[in-house]
């Protein structure tokens, strides 16, 4: 029995001495040796879990080395986790406009996209933490209305504690609306150079379009074996090999 635990410890203990760390990944970025780097951060986000961070940079160097779909598909999953950053909007902003595709999506009411771009300030996390802070900041205001003698004291924490619990209430709505958006919402990048979409899932179908790698893609149907029903971002939509995408 000691042997086998001092078996496992010594093999934890190696795992962990192997393990790369973000430094080291981050050293390797900036000597310019991006596929190095990249393997590392696959490492990463393999051994130690998903981060917006390391999904950035993962994006950064196959950017880097002008592979654009993943590049495209690792800048998506990092604004999935950190909708609020500028630097990832921005970068897969450049990346997009690298792609064949130039989709222009429909327009939206004024409302609706005033929405959406409010609720993707802060990931979900974020909202939620605020949410919590500022109940605890309402129910303090409360408390000093409730047992405070001086008028303008009680107007003053009254007041702030109503404010802050429609605050707390937008920002409950805003993480469930973004919460929702990502449960329900599954997207993919096309990481094929070129697929032709179909009416129908058989190659012997008929060819309604081209698309090229780098495209964003929502996933309507995975029921056909080898075959996913896909729309796209102005509206089209049809049937493409499963193989042919990466699911954000």
């Amino acid at each position: 029995m000691k042997q086998i635990l001092f078996i496992y410890l010594f093999s934890v203990l190696g795992l962990t001495a192997m393990a790369v760390t973000k430094a080291e990944a981050d050293a390797l970025y900036g000597k310019e040796q991006y596929k190095k780097a990249a393997a590392a951060y696959n490492e990463i986000l393999t051994t130690q879990g998903v981060a917006a961070e390391i999904y950035y940079n993962l994006g950064n160097c196959y950017y880097k080395m002008d592979s654009i779909p993943l590049a495209i598909l690792n800048y998506e999953r990092a604004y999935v986790l950190s909708p609020g950053d500028g630097d990832i909007r921005n970068n897969l902003t450049f990346a997009r406009g690298k792609t064949v595709d130039k989709v222009v999506p429909p327009s939206k009411m004024f409302f609706v996209t005033w929405w959406n771009n409010f609720t993707h300030l802060q990931s979900v996390d974020a909202w939620a933490q605020q949410g919590i802070v500022l109940f605890i900041i309402s129910l303090i205001s409360l408390l000093v209305y409730f047992l405070s003698y001086n008028i303008r004291v009680r107007k003053i924490s009254f007041t702030i504690g109503i404010i802050l619990m429609l605050v707390v209430m937008l920002d409950n709505v805003s993480a469930y609306s973004q919460y929702s958006e990502i449960r329900n919402h599954a997207a993919a990048i096309v990481m094929a150079p070129a697929v032709s979409v179909k009416s129908s899932p058989s190659h012997n179908s008929t060819d309604l379009f081209l698309i090229h790698e780098g495209s964003k893609v929502e996933i309507l149907d995975q029921s056909m074996k080898g075959w996913i029903e896909v729309k796209f971002e102005e509206g089209k939509q049809g049937w493409i090999p499963s193989s042919a995408i990466e699911i954000i």
